[in-house]
């Protein structure tokens, strides 16, 4: 499965999170050692903030270890919070549109894991949707329709009730299903990043909260990126995380 990593604080350059660290992003995406595979080389994207409200987006479908742009357009742009995420597909072809992170308005999420009995499912999923929704999606996976599922059911207005409720709505779906659903996540409004796991055999995708050591922001990973685990803050199972850079406030999610 996928690997994942998002900052927020003081402005600094990506390649501090992305490329530097012993194990930063771009490790993993060839030596993840906390995932089910080592390889995550089905492509790769980052979503940042800037002034605008809107985030800028940047995904390519090669493996992040082989894109020579990569790492200067890390080593140049700077942001005070960012998203980026190395993509092994389960679910939707390697595509650019079906690479992480997705963008909608001022949002920006990606994902770890997997909507079980997702091909059952999927046609009811999407006719839950408002048809602008609907309309917006532009690739094949389940993390895109995931992400869209949480702006229907009001992640602008209220995030945590979202998060909830589109939970519930898979499950009700599911019923009896044979797959597990293992969901680890992160998504942004440009104020805050907020993470959450959640599965139905409690075996999510891992998480972890800890501080980047140059600015001091805080980082939201799926594996500690400075190759000292004791420093991080494994995110439990069923967890809700909010961080906006000086609090984090974590809140239950109902099973």
């Amino acid at each position: 499965m996928c690997r994942f990593t998002a900052y927020i604080g003081p402005k600094i350059p990506l390649e501090r999170v992305v490329v530097l660290p012993v194990h930063s992003l771009l490790e993993q995406s060839h030596n993840a050692t906390e995932a089910k595979l080592a390889v995550n080389g089905d492509g790769f994207g980052v979503a940042w903030y800037a002034e605008q409200v809107r985030p800028g987006l940047y995904r390519d479908v090669l493996p992040a270890w082989s894109d020579g742009n990569l790492t200067d357009f890390c080593r140049l742009v700077e942001s005070r919070l960012f998203l980026a995420h190395v993509r092994a597909s389960t679910i939707g072809r390697t595509l650019r549109v079906n690479c992480h992170p997705f963008t909608f308005g001022a949002w920006s999420f990606m994902h770890n894991g997997r909507i079980g009995d997702f091909l059952r499912i999927r046609r009811a999923l999407e006719e839950s949707l408002p048809d602008a929704l609907y309309h917006a999606c532009q690739g094949t996976t389940d993390s895109e329709l995931l992400f869209l599922l949480l702006l229907s059911h009001g992640l602008e207005h209220d995030p945590y009730a979202a998060i909830q409720r589109t939970v519930q709505h898979i499950v009700d779906l599911q019923g009896s299903g044979i797959e597990p659903t293992r969901l680890t996540c992160a998504l942004s409004d440009g104020a805050r990043v907020i993470a959450f796991r959640h599965s139905s055999d409690r075996r999510s995708p891992s998480l972890y909260v800890g501080r980047e050591a140059g600015a001091g922001g805080h980082v939201v990973a799926s594996e500690p990126i400075d190759g000292l685990p004791h420093a991080w803050e494994p995110v439990a199972e069923g967890t809700i995380l909010t961080v906006d850079g000086i609090v984090q406030r974590v809140q239950t999610l109902a099973a």
